[in-house]
């Protein structure tokens, strides 16, 4: 395995920010405490709007608002699921 820093992978232009806050740290600090698929949907969703004006435009806000959609219908249903049991 190679220790050579690669920039465009370790460190992406669209990943950045003007206040060195990498995106990766910023996703680290909002999924703390969060398991499973809230921490992955919570993530991505983070990423798709962190990097969509530099990278994926208007199709990174859609897939953003995909994962937060998905975020949202299992909430819904874990909130369906308690109520039914009680």
């Amino acid at each position: 395995m190679s220790t050579h820093t690669n920039e465009t992978v370790d460190h992406p232009e669209h990943y950045q920010s003007p206040f060195q806050i990498e995106c990766i740290d910023a996703i680290a600090a909002a999924t703390h405490g969060l398991e499973g698929l809230e921490a992955v949907c919570v993530g991505n969703s983070i990423k798709y709007l962190w990097r969509w004006k530099r990278k994926g435009g208007v199709n990174d806000l859609r897939k953003s608002r995909w994962y937060l959609d998905k975020l949202i219908n299992h909430l819904e249903s874990e909130i369906a699921k308690n109520v039914e049991t009680t």
